[in-house]
């Protein structure tokens, strides 16, 4: 059986995990945590990337940094995972939901400005399949309306939009390194500042409502409960095993790249005599190859594909139920203006294995099968 994902593995994890262990030094915060808080800032250039124990709760940091409050309202795409509501939903906040782009599966960023009333307070673009939303667009409509950016780039690690790093764009960014992430620490994310106005509420905000990051630099003789917080710091083993990844960050990079342009390749006249759909990267968009999908005619053609992979030992799936259609969605959130190709275009969609480790020959496999499901052998 051909996985729908498998965790990246570089071989150096459990040597890096084991010097955690030896150097009795397993809390947050210690060597290895450093130096992927590093590794980010460096790749990305934001002035400052904290390691959490999950994109969800880079998230979290992200509004309560942003001052989200009840009875504001928050602007999103249905499309998405519900970390990305639920960040807001617990502030006591709307979670307002617009239509995508049928090409990118993003935001549609013109439906935005339509959806801003006096309460909205952000706008939450998701980069979804590692694909930038249009965000010139949308960092204008924000700088107009006076609205803070909060990108959820949990699946956008080393994609570009016109030269800039996907979380280093708006006034927050927010990275996954979940085990179907392109790197991996089991469950973990970052969350990215730009400049310095946040870090220092960031930094108490993430050590339990303490000054203890001060402390531990020296700039006070001891730490002391200052504001509200919580534990958002990940164990020092699950960076050690990230580290060992983002050592090979480019090699693991291309390595994906490969598998989505052998699938692209070898489906593409499918999608020129009108089969089926293949993802599209805009021009100023550089992606990172974090999943590659197609687009069946419907939901029957995508239930009776995904059935015939499996039949044949490859393990295909679909993705997000809309937001706005889920109990939740209807409860803590509103969909505005038309909901055109949100709901149409997420039940024709299937995504392909993709993962570090995925050999030329099942790549060539999955091809062969998908083409015979359509009469293309």
């Amino acid at each position: 059986m051909i996985n729908f994902n498998v965790p990246p593995f570089t071989g150096k994890e459990m040597e890096y995990i084991k010097e955690c262990v030896d150097n009795q030094k397993i809390c947050g915060d210690g060597k290895y945590t450093k130096k992927c808080n590093e590794w980010i800032e460096k790749r990305t250039g934001v002035t400052k990337a904290l390691l959490t124990t999950s994109c969800t709760h880079a998230t979290e940091m992200a509004a309560l940094l942003a001052g989200i409050k009840e009875g504001d309202e928050v602007i999103m795409p249905s499309y998405t995972f519900v970390s990305t509501a639920d960040a807001f939903v617990l502030r006591g906040a709307k979670a307002v939901f617009v239509d995508i782009r049928p090409d990118t599966m993003n935001i549609d960023e013109t439906k935005i400005e339509n959806a801003i009333t006096d309460r909205t307070k952000a706008i939450v673009p998701v980069h979804y399949a590692g694909v930038s939303c249009e965000m010139d667009t949308i960092t204008d409509i924000a700088k107009r309306h006076n609205l803070l950016v909060i990108e959820d780039a949990a699946q956008g690690i080393m994609s570009t939009y016109k030269g800039k790093a996907l979380g280093s764009i708006g006034d927050f960014g927010c990275y996954s390194f979940h085990e179907t992430k392109n790197y991996s620490m089991g469950e973990g994310g970052a969350l990215l500042l730009k400049g310095d106005r946040y870090i220092e509420q960031a930094e108490i905000i993430r050590e339990k409502g303490t000054d203890r990051s001060k402390f531990f630099r020296g700039q006070v003789d001891k730490y002391r409960w200052v504001d509200y917080g919580s534990s958002y710091l990940p164990s020092d083993m699950n960076a050690a095993y990230l580290y060992a990844q983002l050592e090979m960050a480019d090699e693991i990079n291309s390595y994906r790249l490969n598998i989505w342009n052998t699938y692209y390749e070898g489906l593409k006249d499918l999608q020129s005599e009108g089969i089926l759909e293949l993802p599209t990267v805009p021009d100023g968009c550089v992606h990172n190859a974090h999943m590659f999908y197609i687009k069946a005619k419907d939901f029957d053609e995508r239930t009776k594909l995904i059935a015939f992979l499996k039949e044949n030992d490859i393990l295909s799936v679909f993705h997000y139920i809309p937001l706005h259609t889920a109990p939740a969605g209807m409860k803590y959130g509103e969909f505005r203006g038309e909901d055109k190709y949100t709901t149409k275009e997420s039940e024709r969609l299937t995504r392909l294995p993709l993962y570090y480790g995925l050999t030329k020959e099942q790549n060539e496999y999955i091809i062969d099968k998908v083409r015979e499901f359509y009469g293309k052998k």
